[in-house]
């Protein structure tokens, strides 16, 4: 329940109560007309007055947008009744829509005050009409007044903790949006980060040997024509590989080296083209028996591999590389050894800007797994990742 909710049945209760002051008006006005009273003219006069400044009143904006314009219009409002008690005891009846008017209109001190001093009027009202204090005459004003100071106090309290569920709704409901936000932030970060990651270890490193080969072609030129055609057409091949990576990395696909076939099969493939062209010797060992591992770490191990052998030729110096594949009962663990230059692992600049690095171990974190790299200058790189107890699909997979 909104305060809105609640605002409906209050327009239909001040209506109502409209209808019951201007009912017991017609019902006072029409008792003195048909008795006897003496007084039937005053009493008719003193309710159409009352009547009169009732509806002024209550089509005033004033008195609903301002308390001090209410207070003087229910002064007025309960001057005229007092006259009209004076005249009949039939006005009694009319304390009771007056007892409402000062609790909604007014604060609820001067409000419970205010139905108190009516109280006491209609009960002193109607005892000097009968001349004596009755069982009627003093229930009748006190029971009504309290059950109009029960009735409105507790609308009163429902609609407060109306408006605080509100508050806490539209809380939650910002709340919710500033979450929602941030997922979306965190996630645009985070498919930055594995662009970017992507990127540098299949375009860039494409691109980095299509370069290498062009050069080394140059050079062969003009006196060894055969050396430069071959050049080029392991920079044509290269190129060809890819545009296939970028396209399967468009539609989120596998990598081509994995793609129908095992991890040990694509690592053997990757040593081999490495060899092929940088001249590198490039070893692939297998050890202990190669099991289907989950999609993401077989694609994590292959670009772990792939990022560690460019590094090792653009800026290791090696002569000879190994990689090494094992499965164990404990998890999977792959490591790529050079007998390069080496270089000081806090010091990850002087290895290519350091970015390859951080992102074979940004990659290895995500999948739950540790990167860790040994080296020293003029010591040669070994370089580790570890899956531990990774749960397989327990089928043999191919070598």
């Amino acid at each position: 329940m909104n305060p809105e909710s609640l605002a409906r049945p209050l327009r239909v209760l001040r209506v109502c109560l409209h209808l019951l002051f201007g009912g017991l008006l017609v019902v006072v006005a029409a008792r003195a007309l048909a008795g006897q009273a003496p007084h039937r003219t005053a009493v008719l006069g003193a309710a159409l007055a009352l009547a009169a400044g009732y509806a002024v009143g209550a089509a005033l904006p004033p008195v609903r947008r301002s308390r001090r314009a209410a207070a003087a219009w229910l002064a007025g409002l309960t001057a005229g009744w007092l006259v009209l008690l004076g005249l009949t005891p039939d006005a009694v009846w009319l304390a009771f829509p007056l007892f409402l008017l000062h609790l909604h209109l007014l604060p609820v001190r001067w409000g419970i005050l205010a139905v108190v001093v009516t109280t006491a009027a209609a009960v002193g009202g109607v005892t000097g009409h009968q001349g004596v204090v009755t069982p009627g005459a003093l229930l009748g004003p006190v029971l009504g007044a309290a059950v109009s100071v029960g009735t409105v106090l507790g609308y009163q309290a429902l609609y407060r903790e109306s408006e605080q569920r509100q508050r806490l709704i539209e809380q939650l409901t910002a709340t919710r949006g500033e979450l929602a936000a941030a997922e979306h932030a965190a996630g645009v970060l985070a498919e930055r980060e594995r662009l970017a990651r992507e990127i540098h270890d299949t375009l860039a490193q494409g691109l980095s040997s299509i370069q290498l080969l062009l050069r080394a072609a140059q050079r062969a030129l003009p006196g060894r024509a055969d050396v430069a055609a071959d050049h080029v057409e392991q920079a044509r091949r290269t190129a060809q590989d890819n545009l296939a990576e970028a396209r399967r990395f468009v539609h989120a696909l596998a990598p081509p080296g994995l793609d129908g076939g095992s991890l040990p099969a694509a690592l053997r493939r990757l040593c081999a083209t490495t060899a092929a062209r940088s001249g590198l010797a490039v070893r692939f060992r297998l050890d202990g028996t190669a099991v289907r591992l989950p999609t993401p770490h077989e694609v994590a191990l292959l670009r772990i591999a792939q990022s560690a052998l460019a590094n090792t030729v653009r800026h290791a110096g090696a002569t000879r590389a190994e990689v090494t594949l094992r499965y164990g009962e404990h998890g999977v663990a792959l490591e790529v050894v050079d007998d390069g230059g080496g270089f000081d692992p806090g010091d990850v600049v002087g290895r290519g800007g350091g970015f390859g690095l951080a992102a074979m171990r940004a990659r290895a974190g995500e999948l739950g797994g540790t990167l860790t790299v040994a080296s020293s200058p003029g010591g040669g790189t070994t370089l580790a990742v570890r899956f531990a107890h990774l749960s397989t699909e327990g089928t043999p997979a191919g070598t």
